[in-house]
């Protein structure tokens, strides 16, 4: 490939993708506003928000992944020049997503009584409980911003829905300033004012984008489908084929990382703090990293729909080497502010001691972070979500949580062993995710090649 190929590339996928990593720094940047505000109450209400998010973003990011499935399935529609396909699949997405929304959210009502079972301390989960039913509620509006943001980025508009997030944090962080610590007029309601603060944020985030897609001019040749599409069982198939499975990807992921805030929240409040405060800064860099997945997946699908198998592998290896190059930068960056970062959150010295240890391995497993997560990306464009899924499964649950329990606890490592299982675990993902988009990708190469000369 000449250097001007792969320049061009690079800007393409940079244009598609950096919308979308501010997007979801924008959903990342929620929680970690929460946590930033919220640690200024106290050390318990630092840990409350931490076991209350890691029970909710389970469920959100389930949410996101069943949402990604309109995503790849309109790229390759748009790469046919089909805009009527296009609607179809976004009439059928809102009614999936609608559904799932409401599920999660009446799991998150029972919420309370799985904070129970987690064996937290006492004080950390009287103040999660009523966090947790607040902000569980904001799924219904955020499922519907999600399905409207994947069409969007489907046909490769990612600026709107960036503007959006982005505007709908600058409202939260406001909101949670006046609810949390009771300002002009309002009585402070601390751990339970970020709640609200978020839920407004997410309704109003629906509101913008259902109004950009409704009346923006460049959707009006897909809106002229929207009465002549019919209902039909294979387009709910084609989507829950390639959502369910992401979102159980995200499930075993996201989920490990719970687990381990469960775990680390058995060594008490203190260490269970930290987690949350080097885990919110690690996830601010994963939530973007998949920002250049998300580019991945509609860059791979748009060219499947081509049949370009060589501009395909070209557009997903450089998503790659983004990856790399953004995930090195971030690494570098917790390794060599691991102190200060910490005092963002808390003024706690023996939240920020265990924290700034904990950022020394979140540096470490940037590079598998990123990617893996482009992996599940360019695969997903493919089409090719359940052996990705097996994987994720055993990465984190077969290989990484047992050997961080072993590190933990048989080993005494204690919160760093959690750290170091979830570390093994991400780079066994990453190695196989790669190995198996090349090799599927050659295969396809291969057969497309023998049908053109067949």
């Amino acid at each position: 490939m000449k250097a001007r190929d792969f320049k061009e590339h690079f800007k393409r996928n940079y244009l598609l993708a950096y919308p979308v990593v501010l997007s979801q720094l924008g959903h990342v940047l929620v929680g970690a506003a929460d946590s930033v505000m919220v640690g200024r109450v106290g050390t318990n209400e630092l840990a409350a928000v931490s076991i209350a998010n890691a029970v909710f973003s389970v469920t959100m990011m389930f949410g996101i992944g069943v949402s990604f499935g309109l995503t790849p399935l309109v790229a390759q529609a748009d790469g046919e020049g089909n805009h009527r396909a296009s609607m179809r699949f976004l009439k059928h997405s809102f009614v999936i997503n609608f559904i799932f929304g409401l599920l999660l959210f009446i799991l998150l009502l029972f919420g309370g009584y799985i904070l129970d079972i987690l064996n937290q301390p006492k004080e950390v989960i009287i103040l999660a409980k009523p966090y947790l039913a607040i902000i569980g509620f904001s799924l219904l509006p955020f499922m519907i911003f999600q399905t409207f943001k994947q069409f969007a980025e489907g046909l490769s508009m990612t600026k709107q829905a960036m503007y959006i997030t982005l505007s709908a944090n600058v409202i939260n962080i406001i909101l949670n300033y006046i609810l949390i610590f009771g300002k002009i007029g309002f009585e402070p309601l601390g751990l339970v004012g970020a709640g609200w603060a978020t839920l407004i944020s997410r309704v109003l985030m629906a509101i913008g984008m259902v109004i950009f897609v409704l009346y923006f001019h460049q959707f009006k040749k897909y809106w002229t489908h929207f009465k002549v599409t019919v209902w039909n069982k294979k387009s709910f198939k084609q989507l829950l084929n390639l959502g369910v499975p992401t979102g159980f990807q995200y499930i075993f992921e996201v989920g490990a990382f719970a687990s381990a805030a469960v775990m680390i929240g058995w060594m008490g409040a203190t260490p269970l703090a930290a987690h949350q405060v080097a885990m919110n800064l690690a996830s601010i860099s994963y939530m973007m990293a998949t920002g250049i997945s998300a580019a991945a997946t509609v860059r791979v699908g748009n060219q499947l729909g081509q049949r370009d198998i060589p501009t395909l592998r070209i557009a997903a290896f450089t998503c790659f080497l983004m990856a790399i190059i953004f995930m090195s930068f971030t690494g570098i960056l917790f390794m060599s502010l691991n102190d200060l970062l910490p005092f963002l959150y808390t003024s706690d010295q023996s939240v920020i001691q265990i924290a700034s240890s904990l950022l020394i391995i979140a540096a470490l497993f940037q590079l598998s972070d990123g990617i893996q997560v482009v992996g599940l990306g360019a695969l997903r464009g493919m089409g090719d979500v359940k052996l990705p899924t097996a994987v994720t499964f055993m990465a984190y649950w077969v290989i990484g949580l047992p050997s961080g329990y072993l590190l933990a606890f048989v080993f005494d490592f204690q919160e760093k062993g959690i750290w170091y299982g979830l570390l093994i675990g991400l780079s066994v993902t990453a190695i196989i995710l790669f190995v198996r988009f090349n090799n599927k990708t050659r295969l396809l190469a291969h057969k497309f090649n023998q049908e053109i000369t067949g």
